[in-house]
C-alpha cells in the first residue's frame, strides 16, 4: 500500500526504502531550492491577481510544481458532482494517467481526494493498490508518485498528482511545498467563487474542464500547422492571449475555427 498521511512528515515504508540508494533520485532540498520555492510562491500568487482563467491557473500550478520539485510531471483533477475530472497534465505524455483516473476513479489522485490525505508511493512496483492505474503508469514509465488533496477549511475540490519516472524517496520538505502550492491554488479557486452559489462554482469547474479540451485541440492545430511541439503551441496561445488581453479559451476557439493563425 502507498503511505497515507494527514501531514507531510511521513517516514518511508521499508518496501520502498531502496529509493535512498545510489541510482535513484535524491530529493533533499538545498538552500538554492528553498529560495526557488519562495520565488515560485511569489510568482504564482502574483499571477493570481491578474486576469487568469481557472484552466490557466491549474496549468501554471502543474508547471511550477514540476520545475520546483524536479518532477517528471504533474497533473490536476477537479471534482464535478461526485467524480474527479482531469483538468490538466504537464507534460502531455501524462494525459493517459489522468484520463485513466477520470474514467475509472482509481489511483492516487482519487484516493487523495476521497481521504483528504497525501497518497505517497516511492516505488510503484512495490505498491499493491490501484492495479489498473499501475499498469498504465508502467506503460508511460512512471515509478513514483504522490496524490495531494486540494482542501481548505474542510472543502475539497480536487487533487494534484506528482509524478517521477524514477524510484523516489519523497522528502518532508518537498511534500510540504506541494501542499503549500495546492493550498494557494485551492484558496484562489474557492475565493473566486466566494460570492457564488455552489451550483455556480460547479459551472465554473465545468467551464475549466471544457476549456482544457478546447485548448488541447488548439494546441494540436497549431503544432501541426507550424511544425512545432505542443508545448511551443501552448506557449504561443498564452502569449497571444496575454498580449491581446483576451481569454485563453477565446483564443483557442478562434484557432480551432481557423479565424486566426499564430
Amino acid at each position: 500500500m502507498g503511505v497515507h498521511a494527514e501531514h507531510s512528515g511521513v517516514s518511508t515504508p521499508a518496501t520502498t526504502s531502496t529509493a535512498a540508494t545510489a541510482g535513484n533520485r535524491s530529493t533533499d532540498p538545498s538552500s538554492a531550492e528553498n529560495e526557488a520555492f519562495v520565488d515560485s510562491v511569489l510568482e504564482l500568487t502574483a499571477k493570481l491577481v491578474g486576469p487568469l482563467e481557472i484552466s490557466e491557473v491549474l496549468h501554471e500550478l502543474a508547471e511550477k510544481l514540476t520545475e520546483l520539485l524536479g518532477l517528471t510531471g504533474a497533473g490536476v483533477a477537479l471534482v464535478l458532482g461526485s467524480r474527479l475530472r482531469a483538468a490538466t497534465a504537464v507534460p502531455r505524455g501524462l494525459l493517459p494517467l489522468e484520463a485513466y483516473q477520470e474514467e475509472h476513479q482509481e489511483g492516487p489522485c482519487v484516493a487523495a481526494y476521497r481521504s483528504g490525505e497525501l497518497q505517497i508511493v516511492c516505488d510503484l512496483r512495490a505498491e499493491h493498490s490501484w492495479p489498473g492505474f499501475r499498469e498504465v503508469a508502467a506503460q508511460v514509465g512512471m515509478r513514483a508518485m504522490v496524490g495531494v488533496p486540494m482542501t481548505l477549511a474542510g472543502t475539497t475540490i480536487g487533487a494534484i498528482n506528482l509524478y517521477d519516472d524514477q524510484v523516489r524517496r519523497w522528502s518532508r520538505e518537498h511534500l510540504r511545498w506541494a501542499e503549500v502550492m495546492a493550498n494557494i491554488a485551492t484558496g484562489y479557486l474557492l475565493s473566486s467563487a466566494a460570492l457564488a452559489r455552489q451550483t455556480e462554482l460547479a459551472e465554473q469547474l465545468q467551464n475549466a474542464l471544457d476549456s482544457r479540451v478546447l485548448i488541447e485541440q488548439a494546441k494540436g492545430v497549431l503544432a501541426e500547422a507550424n511544425g512545432v511541439s505542443v508545448d511551443e503551441a501552448y506557449t504561443r496561445l498564452r502569449q497571444h492571449a496575454r498580449s491581446h488581453r483576451t481569454a485563453l479559451r477565446s483564443v483557442a476557439r478562434q484557432v480551432v475555427a481557423g479565424e486566426i493563425q499564430l
